[in-house]
Parts: structure tokens; sequence; C-alpha cells
């Protein structure tokens, strides 16, 4: 099995809660979070089998995501209330990651129901933002369906600007759904070394 070890550098403090890449140590936390709010998320994501709900399923996806932090291809970022660092309330994960010339990558986010209107989303939302520009991203981009206000909400408070509307972006709960595109730019972006 693979195995990831998280440095200091890969753990951000906001107080209540820790963000930090998630890793092959959270199979049972992630694995509830998911169950937990299957009902609740299904409305804003793709259709999923039945094995992204168990924890063997979430065994061999973080196999992958391991990989993928390794090769610098993808992060998958977990926040985690500081009461209860065994749980799982929230996910930030950015994807899609290219670099010369574009330097830009696409974030996706979701919060557990029981910690919607805390302000943690757009706190850990910030955080990982910064942490991707640190690693050298000139841009971020986001897509949210247009019934979603709250989603439109936590990215206007972090910055993304609207750049446009995609019709049948995704597909999205068995679903083509249109989507308004967002990005939030580095205007602190310097080539990155080495």
């Amino acid at each position: 099995m693979f195995h990831s070890f998280i440095t200091r550098s890969q753990v951000i403090d906001l107080g209540d809660i820790t963000v930090r890449l998630i890793t092959s140590r959270d199979t049972a936390a992630i694995t509830a979070y998911y169950q937990k709010n299957r009902q609740f998320l299904e409305p804003w994501e793709p259709l999923r089998e039945d094995t992204f709900f168990t924890a063997r399923g979430w065994e061999r996806r973080l196999e992958q995501l391991m990989k993928l932090h390794k090769h610098e291809m993808a992060y998958y970022f977990v926040i985690v209330p500081k009461q209860d660092p065994l749980q799982i309330c929230g996910v930030v994960n950015y994807s899609n990651l290219v670099r010369h010339p574009f330097y830009a990558c696409h974030v996706g986010y979701s919060i557990d129901e029981d910690y919607q209107g805390q302000g943690m989303m757009g706190r850990a939302l910030e955080a990982t933002n910064q942490w991707m520009f640190d690693k050298g991203f000139h841009r971020i981009m986001a897509a949210y369906m247009p019934r979603n206000a709250k989603s439109a909400a936590v990215l206007k408070k972090s910055g993304f600007a609207i750049e446009g509307r995609a019709k049948d972006y995704l597909l999205i709960n068995g679903n083509w759904e249109d989507h308004i595109l967002t990005a939030r730019i580095n205007s602190d972006w310097a080539p990155p070394l080495g």
C-alpha cells in the first residue's frame, strides 16, 4: 500500500479547524463523511457508484490520490474540526493542474450539512487557494450551478470573479447542468523557481 506522510507545510491551522492533505489513514473518516452527507450532496455532485460510499472503495481511491499528491497532479484537502480530530467535516480539492504556460487548476469543495453557515468553507478555501498560489499557480477556476446560491456566495467572498456561463457544462446527478464559470487570479504571481 502507498503511504503518505504529512509535512508541516501541508497542514493549515485555522483555529477551530485544521485543513490538511488527505492521507491513507483517513479511510474511515472520509467514508463516514460521504455516507453521512450522501443525500445532502446528491443534487450538487455527479452520480456516484455504491463503492464510492464504502471503505474498500475509499482505500483504492486514496491510493490513487496519494500518487497524484506525490506527482503534484492534484491535491485533496480535508477540513477537520479541532474538537473532533477524527472527523472530516469538509473537503477542498484541486484538479486538472496545468503548469507552463497556463499555471491554472480547478477547485471543487463540499461541507458537511451540520457545518453549513459557519464560514468554515470560505476560510478553508481562502487558505488552500493561497497554498496553491504559493505553489506557483496563477489562476484557480471554479464553477457552480446558477441555483446554488451558497456556493456563489462562498466563491464571491473568496475573491472569485464571474467569467461566463457554460451551457450543459457538467453531468450532475444524472443531468447536464449549466454552470457559472469563475476564477481567482494570483495578482502576486511570479515564475516558479527551478
